[in-house]
């Protein structure tokens, strides 16, 4: 399901900016953020203005917003401190370990005791 936004939905209350969040980066379709409960010592969320309940959900004209996001993973892993590496992570659907039901993915870097946490939200 795409919106616009969501009223209830916390991922949509943070893009609006009626949520305080530690932001790094942001532009007219997307914003991306510190992990409010990091698994890693680099652990960020990239996440879309528009409204889309998971990657389950995602239709043909959102492609560009998904490459957009890609794209973005390694210049904000790499400007937050994960110079030698990152892990990207894309929870789908309650089976899949999904939190917050709002498209979003999960850039974690840093050095590795992270490898055995759980990556929820």
């Amino acid at each position: 399901m795409a919106d616009p936004t969501s009223t209830s939905c916390l991922f949509c209350r943070i893009a609006r900016g009626e949520l305080a969040s530690r932001s790094v980066y942001e532009d007219d379709e997307l914003v991306v953020f510190h992990d409010i409960h990091p698994a890693a010592p680099v652990h960020l969320l990239i996440v879309p203005k528009l409204h889309i309940d998971s990657l389950i959900s995602v239709e043909p004209e959102h492609q560009a917003l998904l490459g957009k996001m890609l794209l973005l993973a390694p210049r904000v892993a790499q400007e937050q401190g994960a110079a030698d590496g990152f892990r990207v992570v894309v929870n789908n659907g309650p089976g899949g370990g999904q939190e917050v039901f709002h498209l979003h993915i999960h850039v974690l870097g840093g050095p590795r005791p992270w490898r055995q946490m759980s990556i929820g939200r």
